[in-house]
């Protein structure tokens, strides 16, 4: 898979959005190694939460060009982002300024990818609609997190697949469990240690 192209991108603009970094790019790498897998399911719908600049929904895109992409960002100016990232790409972006899934239609996503806010924070930094959306995870890091999990039953298509970022800090086997108990199973697709971050990617699938 391309690295999409951001020299459209002002720096001035990240300090409002989300600058890509190395979960952005291990989310790609873990696309990238699952290709194969991903071609294979022939998707037709792909929602990214939380998009952010938009370069890892461009990045799949870009590999899937007759697949409808779709994002949203509960940051306004991180929806005009990912828009622009795409249009640079020359890739068609749906973009949806929107907490997490909640609206959309039932089990129609043949594709779900989350790199969700996954720092430890104390609970009331949780639930902004600026740049600290993008980090402030809460109790385990996990609270934006945990809530879109619950809406995957209802969002992801019986035979879609689900990729979501986390760090160990996140408690990855309670989330495998979670998923468990609606009866998905879990595949660490990459792991990788980023400063004092051990990151990894879960995929999620029946």
């Amino acid at each position: 898979m391309e690295t999409p192209y951001q020299n459209h991108i002002d720096k001035a603009d990240y300090d409002h959005v989300y600058e890509p970094a190395e979960d952005s790019f291990l989310l790609i790498d873990a696309l990238e190694k699952d290709l194969e897998y991903l071609k294979n399911k022939n998707p037709t719908f792909c929602l990214e939460v939380g998009s952010g600049s938009g370069v890892v929904i461009t990045a799949f895109g870009m590999a899937f060009p007759e697949t409808f992409c779709m994002s949203t960002d509960v940051n306004f100016k991180a929806c005009v982002m990912s828009k622009q990232t795409a249009a640079h790409n020359k890739v068609n972006l749906e973009t949806c300024n929107m907490d997490l899934a909640g609206s959309f239609t039932d089990n129609v996503f043949d594709v779900i990818i989350f790199n969700p806010p996954y720092v430890v924070t104390d609970s009331e930094e949780c639930g902004g609609s600026d740049i600290t959306a993008s980090w402030a995870g809460g109790v385990k890091g996990r609270e934006i997190t945990d809530r879109l999990l619950n809406m995957i039953p209802k969002k992801l298509a019986n035979n879609g697949v689900f990729y979501l970022l986390l760090i160990e800090e996140n408690i990855p086997d309670e989330v495998v469990q979670i998923m468990s108990n609606y009866g998905y199973k879990s595949e660490t697709v990459i792991r990788r240690k980023v400063r004092n971050e051990q990151q990894l990617v879960l995929k999620i699938f029946k």
